[in-house]
């Protein structure tokens, strides 16, 4: 299969061009080369690839900071969702579509209403989510109008090595590797309540290529565990995993000005498309994100 990643240099990105070539796939990748708020750079990208698979990853992900750029978000995320397909359509065999959404465009779910499946009501609490459901709607759009094979899905949170510290794991690793290498005492943590459905990116990117080959276009699909673990428990495993004994002062400017209390999927839908199961354990996981950020450090 001949793929194109976009996003291709980012975290996830990264892993899904390796586990693509070790798949056998030819893998086109682009990034910030390519704007794909330029119509017409992505056109040229798309056409010269020639893809069987397109891959759109290309977005803005930070959830807090689309609180001070949401029109930048909304721009990058839903109308570079929008180039992409437009230039797939255009291809003379169009090829099928991932379009990446996010989890975040359920919004807050009352717990009786857990986990959380591919038929509940968007509510979007977030700019960065608002830009999602966006761009899911323009896949739904482009299918239904124009018929080209577009399958959405939804990742929750996903950990591993090479994430940025703006997302919560590796910012507590980050921290914990700092304080021990420093000697503080403590570190600053956010909002410790809060509980998230977390899987490894090894198995995020596995679940991307079963559905491109087995995932039904104009469907959507949630990419989770199923299971919800809270923040505070993943800092006292870091901590743990670290061998550190550090005090967690909670800064409230660390915290987001909406933030979703659980967050918890349901992948059975996933599961019965392509049998999809995440294999990496959490703890394998954060284990991989430390020696990250004790290596980064030492350097």
């Amino acid at each position: 299969m001949r793929a194109l990643v976009t996003g291709a240099k980012g975290f996830v990105g990264t892993w899904l061009i390796a586990h693509l070539e070790a798949q056998g796939d030819v893998v086109v990748g682009i990034d910030h080369e390519v704007d794909v708020g330029d119509a017409d750079a992505v056109r040229v990208a798309v056409a010269e690839a020639a893809p069987d698979a397109v891959y759109h990853l290309a977005a803005m992900a930070h959830v807090g900071q689309s609180w001070t750029g949401p029109a930048e978000v909304l721009q990058v995320n839903a109308v570079g969702t929008l180039h992409v397909l437009e230039a797939a359509r255009q291809l003379p065999r169009p090829p099928r579509v991932l379009v990446v959404s996010s989890a975040e465009v359920y919004g807050a779910v009352p717990a009786d209403r857990l986990p959380v499946t591919e038929e509940a009501a968007l509510a979007p609490v977030t700019p960065y989510a608002v830009s999602k459901v966006a761009a899911e709607y323009l896949g739904v759009q482009a299918h239904l109008a124009h018929g080209l094979p577009v399958v959405r899905v939804r990742p929750f949170n996903h950990v591993g090595p090479g994430q940025s510290p703006g997302f919560v794991v590796p910012a507590l690793a980050q921290r914990i590797a700092a304080a021990r290498r420093s000697g503080e005492p403590g570190i600053k943590v956010g909002n410790l309540a809060a509980r998230r459905d977390l899987t490894d990116v090894r198995d995020v990117v596995r679940a991307y290529r079963l559905l491109v080959e087995h995932g039904v276009p104009g469907e959507v699909y949630n990419v989770c565990s199923g299971r919800d673990v809270g923040i505070d428990e993943v800092a006292d495993r870091l901590l743990a995993l670290a061998g550190a004994d550090l005090r967690l002062e909670v800064d409230p400017a660390l915290a987001r000005p909406v933030d979703v209390p659980v967050i918890r999927g349901d992948p059975a839908k996933l599961h019965a498309a392509t049998g999809w199961t995440p294999v990496v354990d959490l703890d394998t996981s954060l284990e991989g994100v430390l020696e990250e950020w004790s290596a980064r450090l030492t350097d």
